[in-house]
């Protein structure tokens, strides 16, 4: 059985903004592309690896927020990755929090306004 989720989308205004964000964030690189009229940003992706990818999305349905879903990234080190968030212009919504044997979550908010979670193990 496959994990249930295979794909994301994160909503954006202004997709170059919101690359060079995540580019520094996390290190990405993102192909740009349009498919059906909608400008996208696609992450990084390995078939052959576990879990999903997606892209950073600009179209007339997609609508940033900081409401509904919440995308988790894996991360090295939480504290580097919040001031790396916060150099660029984003804030923290939900500082570093324990949550026990399952290591530490944060969550912020990128330059488009969407909240994105964070855990580190």
């Amino acid at each position: 059985m496959k994990n249930p989720v295979g794909y994301f989308e994160i909503p954006v205004n202004d997709l170059d903004r919101a690359t060079r964000f995540y580019e520094v964030v996390f290190g990405y690189q993102f192909e740009r592309t349009i498919i059906d009229g909608i400008e996208m940003g696609l992450f990084p992706s390995n078939h052959q690896a576990q879990g999903i990818t997606g892209a950073l999305v600009k179209g007339d349905t997609y609508v940033p927020g900081k409401e509904g879903s919440r995308l988790y990234f894996s991360t090295g080190n939480i504290d580097e990755t919040l001031d790396k968030v916060l150099s660029l212009g984003g804030s923290v919504l939900y500082p570093k929090t324990s949550i026990g044997k399952l290591g530490w979550v944060a969550e912020f908010e990128d330059v488009e306004g969407n909240c994105i979670a964070l855990h580190c193990e």
